[in-house]
């Protein structure tokens, strides 16, 4: 099977980029107001995503003698997704170790259930599976009520379980929920049309094969 490079390294970095300043936005922004909250969410957001970063690098400059665009890029992102969930309620201090421990925790598991398994995926899967979760159970971690009234309970670092076992149950449920959701709607897509194109369609390229298009005629998939 042929392994595809990056499709425009410029283009990564550009998205990534946005996201990382519109991300912002969603979680400082969720405070509705400009006040210590917006810049509590601001200041963990900006540190998970940066220490995610930094962390994804270092793994590749030890895995692979150098770091990556791509790479850099992808560790920012999944810093601002871990940190999420806990933006306004976890310890500025927490961020940083939510940031230095998601890209690890993806990195490793990408690598190895893709080899395991043989599953045909960019990472769109597992990555946002793994940064969720790992989200959730650090707000159940770190959670604190001094913080951010609204949290109930203090996370499990403090001495107390109960936020970290209703973060844990409530992962539990939204994978529940997801798994069956997407088999119904895989169930009634398949009736109308094939999942997948047939392998020679894949191989001639899908903007070819399906939309009758090629933005780059020159391209055989194997440069």
């Amino acid at each position: 099977k042929a392994t595809y490079r990056t499709h425009n390294i410029p283009f990564v970095f550009l998205g990534a980029a946005m996201l990382w300043f519109g991300w912002f936005g969603f979680n400082a922004g969720s405070a509705l107001k400009a006040d210590g909250f917006a810049a509590h969410a601001f200041m963990t957001s900006s540190i998970s995503s940066a220490c995610a970063l930094l962390t994804w690098m270092l793994i590749e400059v030890i895995r692979e003698g150098k770091p990556t665009l791509v790479g850099a890029s992808t560790g920012l992102v999944i810093g601002l997704v871990a940190i999420t969930p806990g933006a306004g309620f976890v310890p500025v201090w927490a961020s940083f170790i939510i940031g230095i421990l998601v890209s690890p925790i993806c990195y490793f598991t990408v690598i190895l259930l893709k080899q395991k398994l043989k599953i045909d995926d960019a990472g769109c899967f597992w990555l946002p599976w793994y940064r969720c979760i790992w989200g959730g159970i650090a707000t159940g971690l770190f959670g604190k009520t001094s913080i951010n009234s609204v949290a109930k309970w203090d996370g499990l670092v403090f001495g107390d379980h109960r936020l970290f076992l209703a973060q844990v149950l409530s992962i539990v449920i939204t994978i529940a929920v997801a798994i069956v959701g997407t088999l119904i709607c895989i169930g009634i897509v398949r009736i109308f049309t094939p999942l997948r194109v047939d392998p020679k369609e894949e191989m001639v390229g899908l903007d070819a094969s399906q939309h009758g298009e090629n933005a780059y005629p020159s391209f055989n998939g194997f440069d």
